[in-house]
This record gives structure tokens, sequence and C-alpha cells, in this order.
């Protein structure tokens, strides 16, 4: 340890006036540098807050970070051999700092003989005394601090200004495997870091292949959850390494989101639903089992009739508590006179398709029907259909229905699969079928009938139907391969998805189902062939999905699309990492975010933060004593971060890499007064938007 002492004598700035286990502060000598250190190797800024001193210890030279710079007043410095010792004792203004004391640097052989390295480690197990000399750390001191990462630092992402231009280097396994937050307020370069993250691991992946093939394409997979649509320009160079899957994509270079429902479980159906837990939810459940179990099929037709037969009930149950039969509420239905006929047409051609007593019963019905059409032909034809049906008709209705309900056999199979598996399904069968089923529980059907129209309206919304009803169905695997990549990532290894179009009513239960499947997909796959497969989910505005809260429904349970969405994520970030499932979140109120999320966090990387809930929740992350550092926080430049927590020995301000214009993600500021002067041209064609919007093109 003395060599190292010799090494630093002439870096001494000031000696230590007290110590305590959380601070120490030191005096400043009068020869001690004022704004810039010129006696290191190379010039640093000195004091500055978050810069490094050394105190030298029995155990090794004790490393503290600044965290206060002042003036006190204090007697004269009296120097042994000078005439200071007869000056009077005025007070005098004597430059102090006060450290937090985060580790120890030694200095160990580096295998050859006369030849040295500095290591750093985090934690003290000596303080220094009082008047022990404080120093400043040299070029290799600072190295050693700042790069103390473990062995693992493979990829570069900027530079420390604090300590002399060290690069700053993180171990991706420690990065992404332990889950990264990326903290900060909008504009201070939070989407420029995560592009940059992403694109530096890939350089770093591909300079270090141990195989031709992985250095021009490395086996990686990054999915991002992209809801503002920033992050397909960010990557827009890397053709063969990105997906884009956008709703209705405008050009080829797109893929369509798609999002089948029968991928979705019963608890994402519940919350979109808004099923009740009493008499919905079971049915709905019972439904999704049958319908998955392939029991509900197109050539079973006594089912298909119950179906159809249990929905013209519910139709009519509803137009009487309408108190008229000229309600048009039904798609497809012009008034009641052309549900009554339709409903004539479907029972001929189900009486062709069935045989004995079924068939008659249908004849009987057909009768019915008719007659009664017949004897409102001329009360009140409007070209259209009959409306002027009164109670008494559509009672009489009702008790034919009954009547041919009761006849057709029931099927009476048990399901083969699980409402949660996710296997492909005729969508547009489920509200008919669930009108089936709530046929047979007393008092259900004006329950069920709720839920069989919330079914039928996502079915008839043209902003849902592309994305969870597509008219391609995917095999699930394939949809696998195009989301989570291939073992090899021959599809590529950066999936967008570009989440902007969707509709907010089911922009939540898209988010869920898609990190629920990411994740059951790796824990599958590991069991099956044994080995993780490493992805990186990150999400983007974390903060408006992953919220903090929790209220729970009549049954204990929450189904809202917020709670389903906040507790897959917390289930991705608890178990994630055992899986090979890696979680980046970005936000801008971190406060707003679940804390068993941010607990399970273990780096992040803190941009400029202003509001004072965030800052503190912020600090709160911060170990042992070094809360204080934070403080800089709010004067944060923008490229400019601090990285702390399991990536890192200790906190560190990092300049990040510069990204070039043509790859930063579409979230730069808006160029208002360019546009105002006419610097910038900007142009809108207001008529090709509105059509997109109301789906009139072409």
């Amino acid at each position: 340890m003395s060599s190292l002492i010799e090494h630093i004598t002439g870096l001494e700035i000031g000696a230590v006036e007290s110590v305590s286990s959380r601070e120490i502060k030191i005096q400043l000598n009068l020869e001690a540098p004022q704004g810039a250190a010129l006696n290191t190797s190379t010039p640093q800024p000195f004091p500055q807050v978050s810069g490094y001193v050394l105190i030298p210890t029995a155990a090794g030279s004790l490393v503290g970070i600044i965290e206060w710079v002042g003036v006190e007043r204090s007697p004269f410095p009296k120097r042994t051999g000078l005439r200071d010792f007869g000056l009077i004792d005025l007070p005098y203004p004597l430059r102090k700092i006060v450290v937090n004391p985060v580790g120890t640097l030694k200095r160990k052989h580096a295998g050859t003989p006369g030849s040295f390295i500095v290591e750093f480690r985090r934690g003290v197990t000596t303080f220094p005394s009082i008047g022990d000399s404080a120093l400043l750390p040299g070029v290799a001191e600072l190295r050693a601090i700042v790069e103390a990462h473990g062995s693992n630092r493979r990829v570069a992402i900027g530079i420390s200004p604090n300590a002399a231009g060290a690069p700053v280097t993180v171990d991706p396994d420690k990065i992404f495997g332990r889950h990264l937050a990326v903290l900060g307020n909008t504009g201070s370069g939070k989407s420029c870091s995560l592009a940059g993250l992403v694109r530096w691991s890939l350089d770093a992946a591909k300079r270090s292949a141990v195989d031709p093939r992985w250095a021009a394409s490395p086996n990686a997979r990054f999915i991002f959850l992209d809801p503002n649509g920033e992050y397909a320009k960010a990557f827009a160079d890397l053709d063969k390494t990105v997906r884009v899957f956008r709703v209705a994509p405008p050009d080829g270079a797109s893929h369509s989101l798609i999002l089948p429902a029968w991928i979705w479980n019963s608890h994402e159906w519940a919350s979109f639903t808004s099923a009740s837990p009493g008499a919905q939810r079971p049915i709905l459940l019972k439904a999704l089992r049958d319908l998955k179990s392939g029991e509900v099929v197109e050539d079973e037709w006594p089912s298909k009739i119950r179906r159809r037969l249990r929905t013209c009930q519910w139709e009519l149950d509803v137009l009487q508590s309408k108190g008229t039969s000229g309600y048009t509420g039904f798609p497809g239905s012009k008034n009641c006179g052309d549900l009554i006929e339709r409903l004539r047409d479907d029972v001929v051609t189900y009486g062709e398709n069935t045989a004995g007593e079924t068939q008659n019963s249908l004849r009987e019905l057909f009768k019915s029907i008719d007659r009664l059409i017949k004897s409102r032909r001329w009360e009140n034809k409007n070209g259209s259909g009959y409306n002027n049906f009164s109670e008494t008709d559509l009672g009489a209705l009702q008790k034919a229905l009954q009547d041919t309900l009761d006849i057709i056999p029931q099927m009476d199979t048990a399901p083969t699969a699980n409402e949660d598996a996710p296997i492909p399904f005729d969508l547009t069968e489920l509200p008919d079928y669930l009108q089936q089923l709530a046929g047979d529980v007393a008092g259900a059907g004006q329950w069920i009938a709720l839920l069989a129209m919330r079914v039928r309206m996502m079915l008839a919304d043209r902003r849902l139907g592309p994305i969870l009803n597509p008219n391609e169905q995917p095999d699930f695997h394939e949809w696998l391969g195009d989301h989570v990549s291939t073992a090899e990532s021959k599809t590529g290894q950066i999936t967008i998805l570009d989440l902007s179009l969707v509709p907010s009513d089911v922009l939540h239960i898209v988010i869920a189902v898609i990190g629920r499947v990411i994740f059951e997909a790796l824990q599958r796959a590991r069991r099956l062939v044994g080995v993780e497969l490493p992805t990186v989910l990150v999400l983007e505005e974390a903060h408006n999905f992953v919220r903090r809260g929790n209220v729970t429904g009549g049954d204990g349970v929450d189904y809202s699309p917020a709670t389903i969405c906040r507790q897959t994520f917390e289930r991705v970030a608890r178990e994630g990492r055992k899986f090979g499932l890696g979680l980046v979140l970005s936000s801008q109120r971190p406060a707003e975010l679940s804390p068993t999320v941010l607990a399970q966090c273990n780096t992040f990387l803190l941009h400029r933060i202003v509001n004072d809930r965030d800052q503190e929740l912020v600090k709160k992350l911060v170990p042992d004593n070094l809360g204080g550092l934070l403080g800089e926080l709010p004067n944060l430049a923008t490229q400019h971060a601090i990285l702390l927590g399991w990536g890192v020995a200790l906190p560190t301000l990092v300049r990040l890499e510069t990204l070039p214009e043509e790859q930063r993600p579409r979230s730069s500021d808006p160029e208002f007064w360019a546009t105002w002067t006419g610097r910038k041209e900007v142009s809108v064609d207001w008529e090709k938007v509105a059509e997109e919007w109301t789906g009139d093109e072409g």
C-alpha cells in the first residue's frame, strides 16, 4: 500500500476534519485546486459534486464521492515552520467538502514483476482518522472506480464526465437479466437511451461473436411494446434485423398487428367483457371451454339451431322490454318484421338439414311464423318490413320458440380443452352460444344477453376486427415465431409492436396478453427443451400500464384491464429472470409505477427528474448513504444520466453515446418556432387523415 501512497503524494488536497459512518468532512488546503486540477495526468474538475476523493487507510485507499462543497468560517490554518503560529486566531473562510464513503481501492500485482493494477471494491472496512490526508485520484484510479463492474463489461454506453472521461461499460447479463428501469421526464433522453442500449448491445455482440453467422446476425431477441409508435424510425436502417407490426400498416415494410382473441385466457376475457362473477363469468368460461374443445361446430345442426333460437328469444325479450315492436338496435335487422322474416328463412334451412322429431317441430314453428307475418302483412307495410306486431303476437312467437327448443336434443359432452388454452375457434359463434347456455340456467337470460351484446359489439367494431378476429387466422406456432422470434433469431433480433392505433378500450388487454404469452412461451420452452431463450421485453410509457394500486371486485379479484395488465408485468418482473425474460421499463412518472415491479428492477438509468414525488421515490432506490447524490437529478442535461444498481459498482454519472439523428426514436420536441417562421415546411392532407380515421378509404 505504501507504493500507492508514494505514487499519489503530490495529489494531497486537504485533511480529514470529522468522520462518521455516513459522511466524512474534509478541510481543503489553501493550495488545493479551485475549478480544475492540473496536477493529475489528465485535467479534471475539482472540487465538484459527484467527484471522487481518496483517503489512504490501513486497508487501502477509501473512495469517497463528494456530496457537498462549501465555505465555513474557521481559524486560519497554522503551518509548521512558518510564522503562521504568531498570527491571531481570527475567523478565516476555508473551503470544505463532505464526501460519502463508498468503497476501497487496492493495488494488486498484475502477474509480472513490477506491474500493478488498481482494483475497486464496494464497501468500507477501515475508516480514516482525524487529520488523515485526502488525495485527488489519478486517471488509473478513476478508471478503476468507474470500470469496476465485473469482468463481463462488454457493452460501452458512454463516458463518465466526473472520471476524466473514463468509458462506462455494462454487463448485458446484469443490465437485462435482472431488469432495468429507465426513468426521467419527457424530453430528457429516455427513448434515445433505450434505442442506443439495444444498438450498442447488438454491435458489441457482433464484434464478440465466436461464429461467423452470429457476427452478421446475433442470436438476440428484443421486443418493444411501443404505445406511441416511436421506435420504428430508430431502427429503420436495420431492415433484416427488425420486424414492425402495425394496425392497418400503410406500407409493405410493416406487418399487420394481429392478436387473435382465442389467444386470450379466461381472466383477460372476463376483463374485456366486464363479466360479473355471479352469473356471467361461469357461463363465459364454459362457453370458451366448449368452443375450444370443438364441441360446438358448424355441422352440428341441433347445437346451431338452439343457439339461433335462443338469440331470437333474447332479441324479442329486448323488444318487449323497450315497449315497441319497431326497435332497430340489432345489427342486420331493420325492424321487428325483418327480424321475424329472417328467422323464418333460417327455420326453412334448418328443417332441410334435420330429420325426425326435430324436423317436425321446425315445420310447426315455420307455420306459426308464417301465419304471424301474413296476418300483419297489410297493416304497416313500409317496404322494408312489418312493424305492427302486438304484445300478444310476440308472446305467441316466444311460446312457439320454446316448444321447439324443448324438443331439440342437447349435447352433453365434457369439454376436452381448458378455457385458457390458446386454441383457435370461430369467434362469431361465441355470442350465440352464450345465449344457448343461458337458456339452460334459470334466470340467467337477461345477464347473459348483456354479455353477448358486448361480444357482438367487439365483432362489429371495424377497429378491433382486424386485430382480434382477422380474416386469416395464424397458426399459434407461427404467431410465436413472428413475435418472439425463433431459437436462432432467423426472423430478426428486434420486434416492434406499434400500438399507437390500437383502440384505447383494448390497449391494456392487448399489452397484457402480449406480455403474458411471451412469458409463458419462454416458461414452456424451458420446461420442454431445458434451456432458456434470452429475451428482452421493453415497455414504453410503463406508468400507464403498470400503475400502482389494487382495487378488488366482489369476489376479491379485480378483473379491470388496468389491473390485469399490472399483474401480468408484476409476474414478469418477479419470475421472468428464471426463464430468460428480461424486462426494461421506461417511465416519466416513477411515483406512479407499481412498487412490486420497481422493487424487482435491479439497475436504474436515471435521466432528469423534476417532480418532487418522483425524486423522493428514486432516492429510496439508492443503497447505503448515497441518496444525496441524486440531488442533481433536476439539473441533468439531455444525454446525461445516472446509472446505479446491480449493473454498476456505485452510482455513476454517464454521458451517453450520441445517436445520429436518423437513428433516434420519433420523440423529439416539436419545432414551434421553425414552423411559425417558415423555416420548416409542414403540410397535412386532412382528407386522407379523415378517410383513414373513418375507414372510408377507396
